[in-house]
């Protein structure tokens, strides 16, 4: 390519030491020319840009992985190049998600960026890949108060559904409680599922990494939990666990998600893709008050995702007691319950003290026949198909 080729193409410098260079290098493009500490300006710019050229040594490395990481999740980003030598690993992988990225190392000469932004601009710009067709039915399962036994239930519907008649029928339950999960423990297993690493480079997490990270829990039963990490919150990219949810969408054909009821960057995409969010309450003031408020917020914020149903966990047996009545309970929920679990703590203590689901280990108990009423109950086709699938 020519001097001449760059004739009209649209080029952002960013640091004013490349300036010159540039305009040299490329005299005959249209330049912007932008402050090494405006990186925000990456976030705002127009379709039209050709090619972004950064001074990689003169900006804060961890801002410009941000702000590169925000050019890779548009659908046609610009080709970008790094000017500088001995570029952090951080910086190169965040590079490695664009479609068109380059890197040359100082010191260079004009002709030199000429002929690499040249070979960078010649590229094709790939066309996006055609998203493949989604199988999954995915039910979320989130508590209303810590310890109100939304990993039990969300344990005991994956396995009921593992159990269900139907040939090469496959079952994820997926724990994002990243930093403090229990459903490997409940299950006896060890977690594997290792998303922060993953994070770095989302765009690889594939069929065949999923099948790393995925344990066998059972007979047509996977379980994909991470290793508990107080920093997991931080460290694990929203991009990185929607695109394992959506890899995962096109292994099984039913996905359970116990989510953490903290709301994190990726809550609400999670949401959003289910087609079933059970919002798990104990017969407790405290527990049924945030049951309510939680369902309004997910209301309020997805309208069109659907209803949350809110099942009440550890129904007692007995007539007379301190806790709330069915009655009572609706009334502070201000709406009717959709399910019911009935308390049996023998059996729910057993089970996680061996390791493995209540249905396993004590069949018989009313908790393994309330979870079989209500995956009947979700699996009815009026009950199943409530909203469009995710796209």
């Amino acid at each position: 390519m020519s001097l001449a080729s760059f004739n009209g193409r649209h080029v952002l410098v960013v640091g004013q030491r490349l300036a010159p260079v540039a305009q040299e290098a490329l005299g005959q493009a249209r330049f912007e020319i932008a402050a090494a500490d405006r990186l925000d300006f990456l976030g705002s710019l127009h379709a039209a840009m050709d090619l972004v050229l950064i001074d990689a040594e003169a900006v804060d490395p961890v801002e410009l992985v941000g702000a590169i990481s925000g050019l890779a999740a548009r659908p046609t980003p610009p080709a970008v190049m790094l000017a500088g030598a001995h570029l952090p690993a951080s910086l190169v992988r965040a590079l490695m998600k664009l479609p068109r990225s380059d890197v040359i190392e100082a010191p260079f000469s004009s002709d030199d960026l000429a002929r690499a932004a040249a070979g960078l601009i010649a590229e094709p710009l790939a066309a996006p890949a055609t998203t493949p067709t989604v199988n999954a039915v995915c039910w979320t399962v989130v508590g209303s108060v810590g310890g109100c036994g939304a990993t039990t239930i969300a344990v005991e519907l994956a396995t009921a559904l593992a159990g269900r008649p139907g040939k090469d029928k496959r079952v994820a339950l997926v724990d994002l409680n990243l930093v403090d999960g229990a459903a490997a423990a409940y299950l006896g297993a060890t977690p594997s599922m290792t998303l922060a690493e993953a994070s770095d480079s989302p765009e690889r997490i594939d069929a065949a990494l999923l099948g790393a990270f995925a344990m066998r829990v059972g007979d047509g039963l996977d379980l994909l939990a991470a290793p508990r990490d107080p920093k997991a919150n931080a460290r694990v990219s929203q991009t990185a666990v929607c695109r394992m949810l959506e890899v995962a969408c096109q292994v099984y054909d039913w996905i359970v998600i116990d989510l953490p009821r903290h709301q994190q960057a990726w809550t609400l995409d999670v949401l959003a893709g289910s087609d079933e969010i059970l919002v798990v309450s104990e017969l407790t003031v405290p527990a049924l008050l945030s049951a309510r408020s939680l369902a309004a917020e997910i209301e309020a914020e997805l309208p069109e995702a659907g209803r949350p149903r809110i099942i009440l966990n550890r129904l007692a047996s007995r007539v007379f007691g301190p806790a709330p009545s069915l009655a009572e309970a609706e009334k502070a929920l201000q709406r009717k319950a959709d399910g019911g679990i009935t308390s049996d703590w023998e059996a729910a203590a057993a089970s996680v003290n061996l390791g493995g689901s209540i249905s396993h280990h004590r069949p018989r108990s009313k908790i393994v026949r309330d979870i079989a009423v209500l995956v009947d109950r979700l699996t009815h086709p009026a009950a199943t198909v409530r909203h469009a699938r995710r796209a």
